[in-house]
């Protein structure tokens, strides 16, 4: 089948000129006449074989190509044709190649060696500058801020201890042996661990509420500069956007709102965004091809909003951006992170770029991204938590962290050159589980910023930064299983040299968040151990031989364990109450009023006292299983308002419910006394199913905001931002005649993008053709269902193959007719 010598034939003319008679189909071919079909097969024949001839009067122009296939508002600068003459549409700017690498953490010397550079004088000096080399820090700018946050720290850290210290000393005088037995020290240095994480915790809301109420912070990022201030003209930033798979609609919706904010600020010459693909799922990439292009021809994006899959999908979500870094870095001074359902105001990313113009040693500014959009009641309790304790703690943060913070790995904005040199990740070395390719990346960038002597902040008084929450507990404790691993590898970088000590806080804090959970667990099980032994064993009163003073058997106070525990849920329940504070003292009107916001704090206090048990085991697992080298699977979370399923919570909790029930039963047996201690924990495992159920319906959620309860002030007032987000989202969702894999190979208009955005653009050799070929019948005799995704992709990456299988389709379509049959099949689905 010579490429240069292929013309469809009267059969495909005529298949498709029956096809238009189809009622099925009339609505997605318009109605076209034979000589319709006539000028289109032409112009596909164009797109995906015959060379360029102008001379050719039966050749359709390029511009009367994509015309015919739709896409007559595409500008003819990014039409361009290949190396073989064939039309291609470009979807990104040409790239200018910028060389970037990894630089390993450390180095592997073996023993005769660091023998050698130990011992001779030479050596010395040379593992000297060697070191230096290593470290990459280069003389940092001292600051007014940099004194005071170390100041600062060294509060919190006497802060924390002394309370520990106090709260470890009273629990001595609540065991029954004050700490004399080993299993009574294992509990004692259980609790101490666990009440440090308490207590910084409550510091950092106590410091960031007394922040909120002052309302002035003389160290804010975002005092530096006014919000009129002048942008200069080559300060060009990048909306960088990596998806993996993810709902095509709500991507793209957030996207179009997000790009008629920065329409209307005025300041869209400054910005251009890209959405930098690594989905492997054949339909998704189909869905995407054609959303890049209603996107850039719904507001004229074209040459403005750019579109690349990668073929080689590496690093995951990192690999990607270091890929747009090493591509178009060098064409724009910051980048911006999105993630998939990120949406972000004009001003808001505005005001971002004034900052760091006004900042020249910030080499990252996070913004603050509030949480909205969700309709679930699990979505809505999480994002009104994050809305109302939320900003006690992102102030507390960066009052006690100032330029040395945390980078959440999306609505921030980056300075492009230091972190092209300086952040690009090497993979973890050695085997097993916490080593390869870094996965919590946002963490490990962050303190390779502040390592190169660039501040990193929060801009937590920023508004217009948006982000999405999952929609139910199953689709979190996926996330967090990733997110367990991430911080569990990142901990490996706590000795790295040249790390700041507060990045170095951060990887602590980071495996803190998911080893506290295992802690708990255990703390849990030798607490019952402990109740255990003191109930079943007999006192020893003379333990030496020839003692003649009897050793007295301690008694226990119950009135001090329970004084330890209130003191412990006050420091828990403080922040909220704050919280409280501070809203009603402003009136909560965006709230639904103070009545409806403490109704709500208290209902989510509940569900939350009824998640943490069972978030506490899970995490458990995730820990032990990570350890004993499990993997996690590298999944896009549900963005879309999923419910769980009664057979879904089963196969998830079942082995929960059945841990609660069994220990209901052993502290029955040894003593239902405890049972009051024990029954917020074991009570909450047993409920696990119908609680998990429940928290993802829907119809409960939107009772519960149509009462004001949960309500946040973007349901109240939400900006324009979300209400074209939401809007684009139903529109999107509405639309019946979503393409796929399918739809590229048997519609013309549709296999006529899809071949011209291919990216494997072979020169010709005999193995190639063969490859092709062979790849060709395979898919005609296998069919739309028995081909393998690995093989659609692979179509669908080479506009060749893709057009030969669209032409095979329709001129052998009595010898292969299951991809006509099942096509029409989908459009009278989709037209019904």
């Amino acid at each position: 089948m010579p490429d240069k010598h292929y013309t469809p034939s009267s059969a495909y003319l005529d298949q498709l000129a029956s096809l238009t008679a189809e009622p099925s189909a009339q609505a997605e071919f318009e109605m076209l006449s034979k000589d319709d079909a006539l000028s289109l097969s032409q112009a596909h024949a164009k797109i995906g074989h015959a060379p360029e001839n102008s001379t050719d009067p039966a050749q359709p122009s390029v511009a009367r190509r994509l015309e015919l296939a739709d896409q007559h508002d595409v500008p003819d600068e990014l039409l361009e044709e290949d190396h073989a003459q064939r039309l291609r549409l470009r979807s990104v700017p040409r790239w200018t190649r910028t060389p970037i690498a990894p630089r390993p953490w450390w180095k592997k010397r073996g023993p005769l060696e660091r023998l050698w550079r130990t011992l001779c004088p030479w050596g010395r000096k040379e593992r000297a500058e060697q070191d230096a080399a290593d470290s990459e820090q280069p003389p940092l700018h001292h600051h007014r801020w940099q004194r005071v946050g170390l100041m600062r720290r060294v509060v919190l850290l006497f802060l924390v201890v002394v309370q520990s210290l106090m709260a470890v000393a009273y629990m001595t005088t609540v065991l029954p042996n004050k700490g004399g037995t080993l299993l009574e020290v294992a509990v004692l240095i259980l609790f101490g661990l666990l009440f440090i994480w308490v207590s910084s915790g409550f510091w950092t809301a106590l410091m960031g509420f007394l922040q909120l109420v002052i309302g002035r912070d003389r160290y804010s990022i975002s005092a530096s500069t006014a919000e009129d201030t002048p942008i200069a003209d080559d300060a060009r930033t990048a909306l960088v956007m990596p998806i993996c798979n993810e709902d095509v609609n709500r991507v793209f919706a957030g996207l179009k709102a997000t790009y008629l904010s920065l329409k209307e600020s005025g300041r869209l010459d400054l910005f251009d965004i890209y959405i930098c693909s690594d989905s492997f799922d054949p339909d998704t990439c189909v869905q995407e091809n054609q959303a890049w292009m209603n996107l850039c021809r719904e507001v004229e994006g074209f040459g403005r909003i750019f579109y690349r899959r990668r073929r080689r999908r590496v690093k995951r979500k990192s690999g990607n951006i270091d890929d747009w870094c090493r591509r178009f870095g060098n064409q724009y001074r910051y980048m911006l992170i999105l993630d998939a359902d990120s949406v972000m105001t004009g001003s808001c990313l505005t005001r971002l770029v004034q900052l760091m113009e006004a900042n020249p040693d910030a080499g990252l500014i996070q913004s603050a991204p509030v949480s909205a959009g969700g309709t679930n009641l699990y979505a809505r309790l999480q994002q009104f938590a994050t809305r109302v304790y939320g900003p006690l703690f992102t102030a507390g943060l960066h009052f006690w962290q100032l330029g040395e913070s945390h980078y959440w790995g999306h609505n921030a904005i980056i300075r492009v050159a230091p972190f092209m040199k300086h952040c690009i990740l090497a993979p973890l070395p050695g085997k097993g589980s916490l080593s390869g390719p870094i996965l919590s990346h946002d963490f490990v960038e962050a303190a390779l910023m502040r390592r190169a002597g660039y501040g990193v902040w929060i801009a937590y008084d920023l508004p217009g930064s948006y982000e999405e929450m999952p929609p139910n507990l199953v689709d979190e404790l996926q996330r967090d299983r990733r997110w367990c691993h991430g911080n569990l590898m990142n901990f490996r970088l706590f000795w790295v040299k040249g790390m700041h000590p507060v990045h170095r806080a951060v990887f602590l804090t980071g495996v803190m968040s998911y080893l506290s959970a295992p802690l708990w667990f255990l703390f849990l099980v030798l607490s019952t151990a402990l109740m255990a032994t003191n109930l079943f064993t007999d006192p020893v009163y003379f333990s030496k031989p020839g003692q003649l003073i009897a050793e007295w058997r301690l008694n226990w106070y119950p009135w001090r364990a329970v004084a330890l525990f209130s003191a412990t849920l006050t420091l828990l329940f403080l922040p909220k109450i704050m919280s409280l504070i501070w809203l009603c003292s402003r009136g909560a009107k965006e709230y639904g009023g103070s009545l409806r916001l403490i109704l709500s704090v208290v209902l989510e206090s509940l569900v939350s006292m009824l998640l943490a048990p069972v978030r506490m085991l899970f995490h458990t697992r995730f820990v032990i299983s990570i350890l004993f080298g499990l993997k996690a699977k590298w999944t896009s979370p549900d963005r879309e308002s999923s419910e769980t399923s009664w057979g879904e919570a089963i196969r998830r909790h079942g082995v929960q419910t059945l841990v609660g029930c069994a220990w209901i039963a052993l502290v029955l047996w040894m003593d239902p006394r405890f049972l009051l201690w024990f029954s917020p924990i074991v009570g909450a495992l047993v409920v696990s199913i119908p609680v998990s159920v429940l928290t993802s319906k829907v119809s409960l959620g939107m009772a519960l905001r149509r009462w004001g309860i949960l309500r946040i002030p973007e349901e109240t007032h939400p900006g324009p931002e979300l209400l074209n987000t939401w809007k684009f989202t139903r529109e999107a969702r509405a639309q019946r005649n979503v393409p796929n894999f399918v739809h590229a190979v048997v519609d013309p208009l549709v296999n006529s993008v899809n071949c011209a955005l291919g990216t494997a653009r072979h020169t010709t050799s005999e193995a190639i053709e063969i490859r092709r070929q062979g790849l060709v019948r395979k898919a005609l005799v296998s069919g739309p269902h028995r081909l393998g995704a690995a093989d659609r992709l692979a179509l669908l990456d080479d506009p060749i193959m893709l057009s030969r299988l669209h032409y095979s389709v329709w001129e052998d379509g009595d010898r292969y007719p299951a991809w006509r049959a099942v096509y029409l099949n989908m459009q009278a689905r989709q037209l019904s």
